[in-house]
């Protein structure tokens, strides 16, 4: 079984860790872990402006310091991720990673908004709900 687990470094990310973690159980025979971030597509006439070597730099940097203690806290729990990030629209982009990397599972962390909030605002779990083609696990 592969699992993609979508992280944005919120409290509700660590929530998610922290769930399936202490609930292995549910997740038996699991061969592989995959961590996913996505940061913000930056406007082009920003990216024309400062370069996109600088955007690069940037969302690489913004990406690790996301990633960096994720990865750490599944390795002191017996798991070995692996992490990637994207750039784009992060709900869209998780549904596109999880089936070009043919993930069985995406586990991610809710922010719980109310029905009025996600009417106004929409959320990224509402669009991964939209966009996969795998079951996704949603922990608030």
């Amino acid at each position: 079984m592969k699992i993609l687990l979508a992280v944005d470094g919120s409290d509700h990310t660590q929530k998610m860790l922290d769930y399936i973690t202490t609930h292995s159980e549910l997740f038996g025979g699991v061969g592989e872990y995959l961590v996913l971030t996505v940061q913000p597509s930056i406007p082009p006439r920003v990216r024309s402006v400062v370069g996109q070597a600088a955007v690069n730099s940037y969302a690489t940097e913004e990406a690790e310091l996301v990633l960096a203690p994720v990865a750490e806290f599944l390795l002191r729990h017996g798991i070995n991720a692996k992490t990637s990030w994207k750039m784009g629209p992060p709900g869209e982009t998780i549904a596109k990673f999880a089936e070009t990397e043919k993930c069985d599972l995406v586990v991610m962390g809710s922010h719980g908004h109310g029905a009025l909030a996600k009417l106004v605002m929409g959320s990224v779990a509402t669009q991964v709900l939209a966009h996969c083609h795998v079951p996704v696990l949603l922990v608030r």
